[in-house]
This record gives C-alpha cells, structure tokens and sequence, in this order.
C-alpha cells in the first residue's frame, strides 16, 4: 500500500522518465539554454561572450573543454566567498575530491541548485525506479545505512563549508530523511573513519536496515565492522529483511563476491548510480542489465569526446543526438554549479540509444600505455571479473603498475592483489589472467605475441589489510576516495610495497 502511494506521488516523474528514454535530445536543448541564460553575467560568461551563444556550435567554438587546473583560479576565488564568478547564485559548499590519492584534492563547487536540483533529484529518481522493479519491496519501512564522510569549515572562509559529496548530502538532507537513514547525522558526519565506523555498528545493529548505500570498498570494511562486533556470521543473522545495496564510486565488478559471502540472500539486489561529485548522471533502471540510463533531464548539459580527440589542443565533441555505441568517450559536463565544459575524467561508453545507457569503462588518467598496450580499466575488470569466476577466486584490491624494460627483460604488467579467496596456484592464475587480458584487448594481445614487447603479467600477493593501511596513511580512508587501479608510473605499486 505504503509503496503504490509513493508512486501515485510521483506519477508525473515516472512518465518523464519514461518519456526521458525517447526524446532526451530535447531536454538537454532547453537544459543547455537555461544554463547559458544562467551564466550570461557571471565573470565567466562573460569572458567567453556567453551573450552571443545561441546554439551548441557557438558554445564549442567559443568555449574552451576545461579540467580542474583551468577552473582552479576562479573555485579559489569563490571559496574565499567571492560570487558571480562561476556561477550566478552564491555557491556556500564544495564537495573534497581528489579523484586518485595522489595529487592536490579538488573543491567541487555544490550550489544550492546543484543540489537540490541534480544530487536529490537523482537520488530520488533511483527510490522510485527500484519501487518499479519492486512492487513488494519493504525499502520504505526500514532503514536505509549510509556511510558518509565528514564535513568542516573551509579555511578561506567561515561561512564557506567543504565535506566529502556523501556528508554534504547529509548535512543538507531534508528532515524527513532523517526518518528512513541510518545512523544518526552526528554518527554519520564523524570525522575519524575507525572510530566512526564502530558507532555505527553499535548504533546501526539495533535497526532494522532495508538497504545500505555508498561506495562498496568502502562499505565492506564497515559491515565486516559490524560482524565483528555483533558476532554474527553474515547480514543476514542481524538483518533478515536486507534487500539492496546501491552502489557506485568504483566498478563493483571486483567486490561480487565478497558481498555474496556477507549476505548470502538470493532476494539481495545491487542497483548502481552514478553519482559524483560533479553530479547525479546515471542509474541502472533494470537488474537485467548492468548499464546506466543516462539522466538527461538532470540540469546537466552532456558532450562526450571520443577518445581519440582527448590530446588535440581543439578537440571535437559530441551531443547526446550524435553519440554511437561501443564507442569509448570522455564525459564532459556543464552544470548548474558553474563548471563550463568541464572533461570530468571518466570515460564511458554507450550499450544502447533511446533510451541512452551507458558504462563506466574508466578514467582519462588511469590506464597504461607504456608499451602501446592501450589497457584500461573496463579490459582489467572484464578480465579480472571472467578469471575470478572460472578459478573460484575472490579478490579485495588491486592495483595494477607497469615494469619497464632494461637491458636484461621485456617490459611487463605486475598486479598487486590483496586476495580474499586465494587460488590454488598463483602461476596458473597469472597465466589465466594474461591470456584473459589477451582475449579483451588486441593491442595487449599483439604486444604479447612471442614475448617480443611484453612479457606474461606477473601477480605480487599483498597481505590483508595492506590497502588499508596506504589509504590510511594518506588520510584517504571512507568517503568517496578510490584506489587507482591502473597507472604508467610505478608510484603507487612502490609504495604499496613499502608498507610490508
């Protein structure tokens, strides 16, 4: 009953939706212009003549493709509380994001349209979707476990906040939801990630949790948490009405396994967003396919560049009218927050058109082509993804470094692996592995041909916990913070092999 009221509610969104599917072309046509309209007399706008735009082609000719660096300058500026620079309503949050655990953390700029507008209303479009595909779902009469991360005062500014995307989502949240989240906002927002985690497994265990959301790395370590200090042998013991985890941050490819170990439930649903700091983009509508339906309508004007463009100094790009499938793009948004075509670095393709779904296939910054090898992330998760399977294995982390040629050997790929089932034989493993790789990727493939360029993949088995303790000692634990699975430097494998 509870659940054909919530969708009587929101009839209208469902049928947009729907029709979202059909004609996301024209969304995103009054979506590009109300942002133009929006951003004509900020310093930005006017620096690039947003006055004189009236269509997409202006808008790439006249508008530079930014990354973070670029936009540096004026996030600054706002931070100190300065407004009308980026955006023409005063922004008073910036999501903490560095996207990899090197490098200098990025501010996001979150304006109150960004939001309520993107952030929410995704949130709220998943709720609805998953009712859809669950008319006897009990989502709405338990509680929902979130593991944030934690909000202060930025130091520019005291009334200029920053937090992970997750702890300002729950810091603005609206009271209502206080009723359905788990656990409380003070809990939620702790900053010490161990200390955080252990009150919510004393305060969560007492709830009756229906789902939990978050990154699911993350989200592990905290349910193992949970029965440890419960000491109950999976979820399922202390939960039996769990029934969905939604997901997203990093390719949950890898982490299947362990979750059917914890909740051993054949009714448990795993549902996947895509919600980044930038932005809510996608979500998956169907359990039947692992693709994302692009949110069109979601205040957020898409271009996607082919990958082949992504060195040119004036690089080409496409609308949601002119995109192909299988084709592997580079995400670049304009949003309701001040970020003028801005190249996001994920890259994603396209499974079908009308409706638009796409994958996650990886980062701009996090592949390896030392060798001309072109691996990226979506070849290593297939691969890993189709060897785990067949060999009964289950891994917790990985990283994946390049070995660089010398006098004495080939150049080479090692695979740092923290295993939660191990196989058997750790060379049979590699080689399966090497020739997964070579069944995804064909420049691998010929660069493996007779050894000539590349030698067979070796596999360096890192102790349990050793992930941990690096992202610990960057000050990355929880939040939205992601271990980079692939690198043409060998700086994070060094230092992985450091800590042990």
């Amino acid at each position: 009953m509870l659940n054909r009221f919530i969708l009587n509610i929101f009839s209208d969104r469902i049928k947009a939706i729907d029709k979202l599917k059909k004609e996301p072309d024209k969304k995103q046509e009054e979506i590009f212009h109300s942002l133009i309209k929006s951003g004509k007399n900020t310093e930005y706008g006017l620096k690039y003549n947003f006055k004189n735009i009236r269509n997409f082609e202006d808008f790439r000719n006249n508008v530079p493709i930014s990354d973070y660096s670029a936009l540096r300058p004026y996030i600054e500026r706002m931070r100190k509380g300065e407004n009308n620079i980026l955006w023409n309503t005063p922004v008073k949050w910036f999501a903490k994001s560095s996207g990899t655990t090197a490098g200098k953390s990025k501010f996001i700029p979150v304006s109150n349209e960004c939001l309520h507008k993107c952030h929410f209303s995704g949130g709220k479009d998943v709720t609805l979707q998953y009712l859809l595909n669950n008319p006897d779902s009990k989502l709405l009469l338990g509680k929902s476990l979130t593991l944030g991360g934690s909000r202060r005062i930025d130091e520019f500014s005291s009334k200029i906040r920053y937090g992970d995307l997750s702890a300002i989502m729950i810091h603005n949240s609206p009271w209502y939801v206080e009723f359905a989240r788990t656990p409380a906002k003070k809990i939620a927002l702790m900053p010490d990630f161990d200390q955080k985690t252990l009150a919510i497994a004393k305060h969560s265990s007492k709830r009756n949790v229906i789902s939990f959301a978050g990154v699911p790395s993350w989200n592990l370590v905290l349910m193992n948490r949970i029965l440890e200090y419960t000491g109950k042998r999976h979820l399922n013991e202390l939960w039996p009405d769990l029934e969905v985890f939604f997901h997203g941050g990093v390719a949950f490819g890898p982490y299947v396994e362990q979750f059917k170990r914890i909740i051993p439930s054949e009714k448990m649903c795993y549902m996947e967003t895509y919600n980044a700091s930038e932005g809510f983009f996608a979500f998956q509508d169907s359990q039947s396919d692992d693709s994302m339906l692009l949110l069109a309508d979601n205040s957020i004007f898409f271009e996607f560049m082919p990958m082949t463009e992504l060195s040119k100094p004036f690089p080409k790009t496409r609308t949601i009218s002119e995109v192909e499938e299988g084709v592997n793009y580079a995400m670049v948004i304009t949003t309701n927050a001040g970020l003028w075509r801005y190249l996001i670095g994920d890259t994603v393709k396209f499974t079908s058109l009308y409706p638009h779904k796409i994958k996650i296939t990886g980062r701009t910054a996090h592949y390896i082509n030392v060798f001309g090898e072109e691996l990226i992330v979506g070849n290593v998760e297939e691969a890993l993804e189709k060897t785990c399977s067949g060999m009964g294995v289950i891994i917790s982390e990985y990283t994946v470094a390049p070995i660089f040629m010398n006098e004495t050997r080939n150049g080479g790929h090692e695979w740092l692996i923290e295993f939660d089932t191990y196989p058997e034989n750790i060379e049979l493993f590699a080689d399966a592995l090497d020739n997964a790789i070579c069944s995804v990727n064909s420049d691998y493939e010929a660069k493996r041909f007779h050894n000539i360029t590349l030698s067979r993949l070796t596999v360096t088995v890192l102790p349990r916990g050793t992930f941990i303790k690096w992202m610990e000692s960057k000050g990355k634990l929880g939040g939205q913070n992601k271990i980079p699975r692939l690198s043409n430097s060998r700086e994070y494998a060094d230092q992985l092999l450091r800590i042990n």
